[in-house]
C-alpha cells in the first residue's frame, strides 16, 4: 500500500471512532449526569519508518478522554433528586463494588432505602447505605447530610478524583475507580443541590456541528484514496505500456 493512500485509510479509521464517540454523546444528550466522550488525534511514526528517517505520519485517535465539564443545573422540585455543585460524585454500591455518578434522580425502594433508578444504594459516609421513611420531610444540606422530619439520617459519601484519567466509565451513568483513590469531595468546594438535576454536559448543537466536520473530513480523505488509487492504476499502466 502506498503512503498517500495508508494515510488516507488511517484517517477514514480515526474519523469513524470519533463518529462513534459522538453518536454515543447525542444519544445520551437527555442523560442526567452523562459526560461526553471526547478525543484526542496524534500522529502515529512506526519504529520502521522512524529508524528508516521516514517522515509519513498515520492519524490515529491517541485516547478518548472524559470530559467532568459540569451541566446545567435544572430545578425539578422532587426533594429525591440531587445535584453536585462542583466536582465530584455520588457513591453507590453495586453488587461489583462502589460505583460513582452525577446522576442523582434518587428514589427510595421499597425497604426504604435510598437507591438510583438502577436500583443500587446509594452510600452514606462510612460505607452504610441510607434508609428513609415512606412518608416525613426529607431535607439534603449543601454538605450532603441528610434529614427527615427534622433529625439527621446520615451523610452522602460524596467523593472525588484527581481527574478523569482516575475513572472509566461503566454505562452511561456511572463511573469506577481505575486504580486511584477517591478524596472527600467537600475538599474541591462542592455543595449537595436539593430539588435539583444536572443535566448532560453533552450540547445537542456542538454534536451536530462536529457530525458534519467528522463527515466532512470523512469525504476529504475518501477522495484522498481514490485519488490514491487512480494514480496508482495509472503508475501500473504506464509501466506496463513501457
Amino acid at each position: 500500500m502506498d503512503p498517500m493512500t495508508a494515510m488516507a485509510a488511517s484517517g477514514l479509521r480515526s474519523r469513524m471512532e470519533s463518529l462513534d464517540l459522538v453518536a454515543n454523546n447525542v444519544a445520551n444528550a437527555s442523560t442526567g449526569g452523562y459526560k461526553a466522550d471526547r478525543e484526542f488525534y496524534s500522529l502515529y511514526v512506526s519504529p520502521e519508518a522512524a529508524d528508516a528517517g521516514q517522515i509519513a505520519t498515520m492519524p490515529v485517535i491517541e485516547r478518548p478522554w472524559i470530559d467532568l465539564a459540569q451541566g446545567v443545573i435544572q430545578p425539578t422540585g422532587n426533594a429525591l433528586d440531587l445535584a453536585l455543585s462542583g466536582k465530584g460524585f455520588f457513591t453507590v454500591q453495586s453488587p461489583g463494588g462502589p460505583l460513582y455518578t452525577r446522576n442523582g434522580s434518587f428514589h427510595l425502594a421499597a425497604d426504604g432505602t435510598l437507591a438510583t433508578a438502577d436500583g443500587y444504594p446509594v452510600s452514606g459516609a462510612g460505607g452504610a447505605v441510607l434508609r428513609l421513611q415512606a412518608s416525613g420531610k426529607i431535607e439534603v444540606s449543601g454538605d450532603g447530610t441528610v434529614s427527615q422530619n427534622g433529625q439527621a439520617v446520615g451523610q452522602l459519601h460524596v467523593v472525588d478524583f484527581p481527574g478523569a484519567a482516575g475513572l472509566a466509565k461503566q454505562g452511561n451513568n456511572y463511573f469506577r475507580s481505575a486504580g486511584a483513590s477517591p478524596a472527600p469531595a467537600a475538599d474541591a468546594g462542592t455543595t449537595v443541590v436539593q430539588g435539583k438535576l444536572e443535566a448532560s454536559n453533552t450540547g445537542t448543537a456542538e454534536s451536530a456541528v462536529r457530525l458534519i466536520n467528522i463527515m466532512r473530513q470523512f469525504e476529504m480523505l475518501q477522495k484522498a484514496a481514490s485519488t490514491a488509487l487512480d494514480m496508482s492504476k495509472e503508475a501500473v499502466e504506464q509501466v506496463a505500456k513501457v
